[in-house]
């Protein structure tokens, strides 16, 4: 975290739970010498914060191309982790309460539940490209080799969203294996791949003959 402070790179992400926060350090009186505080003297509990009653409001932000209202609590604290001050952004979800963080302290409450939805995004990708496409697990000798390998897995992933873009779900999900599963749900990436390999070993039939 600390190279990317040096590089104004802005983080954000999830802060833990133990997280060792302070709060902020009182201004020097005028006049006095030496180097400014950096860190609060007075600790700061996020279980403590997100067990209290008061406090919590209510915001409105875009998450995965929706608009929806969050009850959060948000404050500053300063974080040795950080080197600095960071903006806490204390969310309450159906199954508990979650803390997130970034390093401008002067980030509001949406950017930092939507720049958090983003990354979710991101991680999903990153998973299906692994799970699915088996990166960082292909056999080959040198660094150039797992370059190329890890590019070609991350086309695969786009060129197989791209194609299901506009197909229906009855064409991605095929559950002919387990007709008592009716339940609608979302296609995931891996219903997709499949999906597309039908299609082209259709293709292919239908060309040969």
């Amino acid at each position: 975290m600390l190279e990317a402070k040096s590089l104004d790179v802005v983080v954000f992400s999830r802060l833990p739970k133990n997280a060792a926060l302070y709060d902020l350090p009182e201004t020097p009186p005028p006049g006095r010498r030496g180097r400014k505080p950096i860190y609060g003297k007075n600790r700061i509990s996020l279980v403590e914060m997100a067990e209290e009653e008061g406090g919590w409001q209510r915001v409105e932000c875009t998450q995965y191309g929706k608009r929806v209202t969050k009850t959060i609590k948000t404050f500053q604290a300063t974080w040795r982790s950080a080197r600095g001050v960071i903006r806490v952004v204390i969310v309450k979800e159906e199954h508990g309460w979650i803390p997130y963080f970034s390093v401008d302290p002067d980030a509001t409450a949406e950017e930092v539940l939507e720049m958090m939805a983003d990354r979710g995004s991101l991680e999903g990708t990153f998973k299906d490209v692994k799970e699915v496409w088996g990166a960082q697990q292909q056999q080959v000798r040198n660094l150039e080799a797992n370059k190329g390998c890890f590019e070609l897995d991350g086309w695969m992933y786009s060129q197989t969203e791209v194609w299901a873009w506009d197909q229906p779900d009855e064409i991605l999900v095929d559950r002919s294996a387990s007709p008592w599963d009716g339940e609608p749900r979302r296609p995931s990436h891996a219903d997709k791949r499949k999906a597309l390999q039908r299609q082209v070993l259709r293709n292919k039939l239908v060309t040969s003959q």
